[in-house]
């Protein structure tokens, strides 16, 4: 295999450039993800939520997600990177506005499903444009700044929902509306990028305004040698690549790697701490005011740790910081398992007080004196005492008025939790996807693995609000670090290192023939 010799001096800052601008679609994708959270108390009321609606508002997006991972692979493929990423910031900017000025649930729906489409899109799209167009010393650390991008637009969403959440009876139509602005701005820069050099070569046999891209990256060296390289794979290709083709003994490391990484990044709980960690920190005996400040804290932690990963990704290696990631996952949700555990739950009279309800009061006053040692234990003493509606509205509102935890133990697990995550699992799935699949199969490949993480991602944020309500918060935690430590020794087992190799030589590595 040909290398690329050191001497060549790259346009560093062009590549970057490029590669920030792609990635903006990552910030939308991280605010809209985030955002949700502050909106979660008025989106309830305003559409008098049960706990199925609400996790069907938070997993909706998910669900569009899906749809966007079916179809952004094939499309891009046909259409160019370029062009689905512009159609992907319409569809954020469509989805923003329509969301905040919506005036029924299930056009709330429709229009958050729309932003999920946009996400399932952006999520799969970015990063391939940016592993094709980024040299193979710089392609970990820019395909990282989707991922980085991600996280920035995470926090700016938790500082924008903490700085809006008293703005009017309906702040959360200004928390989802804003967004529309983050969209509109990516639309208009996208079209100041080019089009992909191999998706040029490979789909439209472009090669002179391949090679003049190619040149502003690297040089005419750079460009001579990755014209011959991206060539010698097209000669190797006889037919694009099929479904079926994905399943076949070719490529079950491929798919093994893949598929693992994708179910794990999401089954370990992620999106459920960013899509409800006010509520979250609420369980723990937070204020509304401090569960918003706590998710900030949150947001800033993800961000620097994943500024961290960017830094090591090609210095340290894709598979380290996944065992070092996972095993510190593990240990946070054990933490916080804990913590939960050992919570108790004392009914005094200055807790029952709190209770905003007159009538729930009166009815708790009853328990005055006792104490639950666990959410279980509570929820069946006080079930048959409140009828459903007000059962419900204990779970959701009133039940942090009595808990008594280890608050501190609880952030600090999940801020260790967010940022072992974001030093590995977040920027490095899709590092190693954007190189793993070879560009016959690729935009198929990508659309199925996406997918199939979306899927993951759905069950899980569906899921979590019940879970919260009638496991509780220990058994919620308890499963989340069982399967943190199953994706220890996944990637122990399973993940090879692809830092420094060129996508032919990753698919010359994996390929079985």
């Amino acid at each position: 295999m040909q290398q690329q010799p050191t001497e060549i001096k790259m346009n560093k800052s062009y590549t970057v450039l490029i590669s920030l601008i792609v990635a903006l679609g990552g910030f939308l994708l991280g605010f809209d993800s985030a955002v949700f959270s502050g909106s979660v108390k008025g989106i309830t009321s305003y559409f008098n939520m049960t706990d199925t609606m609400l996790g069907l508002a938070g997993s909706c997006v998910i669900l569009g997600a899906m749809f966007g991972n079916l179809l952004a692979g094939p499309l891009s493929d046909y259409f160019g990177r370029k062009k689905i990423l512009i159609l992907i910031a319409a569809l954020f900017a469509i989805s923003a506005t329509w969301s905040a000025l919506a005036t029924g649930y299930i056009e709330f729906i429709i229009a958050r499903i729309i932003g999920g489409v946009g996400i399932g899109g952006a999520i799969l799209i970015a990063p391939i444009y940016i592993a094709e167009i980024a040299p193979p010393k710089l392609r970990g650390s820019l395909v990282s700044f989707n991922q980085l991008n991600i996280v920035i637009g995470i926090s700016v969403a938790y500082f924008s929902n903490y700085f809006l959440v008293n703005y009017g009876d309906e702040s959360w139509r200004w928390m989802l509306g804003v967004e529309a602005i983050p969209a509109v701005i990516y639309f208009i820069s996208l079209f100041t990028v080019p089009r992909s050099p191999r998706w040029l070569i490979q789909k439209l046999n472009k090669v002179k305004v391949a090679r003049k891209i190619l040149q502003k990256i690297g040089g005419e060296d750079y460009a001579k040698i990755t014209l011959a390289e991206i060539q010698r794979g097209v000669e190797k290709k006889e037919e694009k690549g099929k479904l079926s083709d994905l399943f076949s003994n070719k490529y079950a490391t491929i798919m093994i790697i893949a598929l693992g990484i994708a179910f794990f990044q999401q089954i370990t709980g992620i999106n459920a701490i960013f899509y409800y960690a006010p509520t979250i920190f609420e369980q723990a005996g937070g204020s509304t005011d401090s569960s918003f400040l706590q998710a900030i804290v949150v947001g800033l932690t993800n961000l620097i740790f994943t500024i961290v990963a960017i830094w090591l990704i090609d210095k340290l290696g894709r598979k380290p910081l996944l065992l070092i990631g996972t095993g510190f996952m593990t240990i946070a949700l054990f933490m916080a398992t804990f913590a939960f555990n050992n919570a108790t739950y004392d009914f005094n009279d200055k807790a029952i007080k709190k209770v905003t309800a007159v009538q729930m009061q009166e009815t708790l006053a009853g328990f005055e004196g006792k104490s639950f040692n666990s959410q279980s234990e509570l929820f069946g003493a006080i079930k048959e005492k409140l009828n459903n509606e007000q059962f419900v509205d204990f779970k959701r509102n009133q039940i942090t008025n009595f808990i008594t935890i280890n608050a501190t133990l609880v952030l600090i697990a999940i801020l260790l939790y967010v940022a072992a995550f974001a030093i590995s699992l977040g920027p490095v799935m899709w590092t190693l996807i954007s190189e793993v699949f070879p560009s016959k199969i690729k935009g198929i490949a990508i659309s199925v693995v996406g997918f199939f993480n979306s899927l993951v991602s759905f069950s899980v944020t569906q899921v979590f609000p019940w879970e919260l309500s009638n496991l509780g918060p220990t058994i919620t935690f308890a499963i989340y670090a069982a399967l943190s430590l199953l994706a220890v020794f996944f990637v122990y087992k399973y993940v090879i290192e692809t830092k420094g190799k060129t996508l032919e030589q990753v698919e010359e590595l994996l390929i079985r023939t």
